[in-house]
């Protein structure tokens, strides 16, 4: 008897182990709880994060154990990535935000454009929607393919009035990034120093690659499911992201 209950601790343990080192070194499930990146991603979006992309660091395991000092292994993310990390002012809370800024670069808001080193990022208008959630209202907006390059491309969403027009320059500092949310005026993000800021290289959890699951939570739970044929967005599921 104690043979068997000693057997099954042990499966159990290295069951567990295996799953932390999958977590911990190659992939790791997120949901989505807020609307900043519709309309990329959307609230109750189930994604996958590779955490190899850029390296290890003390926030690539459980809890963040002191047992990395730095980055290891460190790739440089790049322009447009959809990037999870720890938010600098607690190292706790993880952030999904698109990567707009590497070091040393100057992003701006300017007459309602996007500037990065003083260069306007080209946006092609889409159409207008008002299905935008913005915390627990739905917004009017304008949404447009933004480009920072031509292998870069986007959708993004402004507020059809109300959008955030000018702002100061933004210095990236070294070892930092600047990130904002699809959903521009809807998001807490780098451009509010306060909360979000210039995230170092070491809170960088890692890259958005793939929506696994998507359920509507504006319909019902995941658990109710007599409302399935209504809330989930099937057509999501298994989704590269971008």
């Amino acid at each position: 008897m104690l043979n068997k209950i000693f057997d099954n601790l042990k499966t159990l343990l290295i069951a567990l182990f295996i799953a932390v080192l999958i977590r911990s070194l190659f992939f790791q499930p997120f949901y989505i709880p807020s609307s900043s990146m519709e309309p990329t991603l959307l609230v109750g979006d189930r994604i996958f994060v590779s955490k190899y992309t850029y390296g290890y660091s003390k926030h690539s395991f459980p809890f963040s154990p002191p047992i990395i000092k730095n980055r290891i292994f460190y790739t440089k993310p790049t322009y447009g990535d959809l990037v999870v990390f720890k938010t600098p002012s607690d190292n706790r809370t993880d952030f999904i935000k698109r990567l707009i800024g590497l070091p040393g670069d100057e992003i701006q808001f300017k007459e309602g454009n996007l500037l990065v080193n003083n260069e306007i990022i080209l946006k092609k208008k889409k159409q207008n929607r008002n299905d935008i959630r913005c915390a627990s209202n739905e917004i009017e907006v304008s949404e447009f393919v933004e480009e920072l390059n031509p292998k870069i491309n986007y959708s993004v969403v402004y507020k059809t009035s109300g959008s955030m027009i000018n702002t100061d320059v933004y210095k990236v500092p070294e070892e930092h990034f600047f990130f904002l949310g699809d959903n521009r005026d809807c998001s807490s993000d780098s451009r509010f120093l306060s909360n979000v800021g210039y995230v170092h290289k070491n809170n960088l959890v890692g890259k958005a690659r793939i929506i696994f699951f998507s359920n509507d939570t504006k319909i019902g739970s995941v658990l109710k499911f007599w409302n399935w044929d209504k809330s989930l967005r099937t057509k999501r599921f298994f989704k590269i992201i971008k």
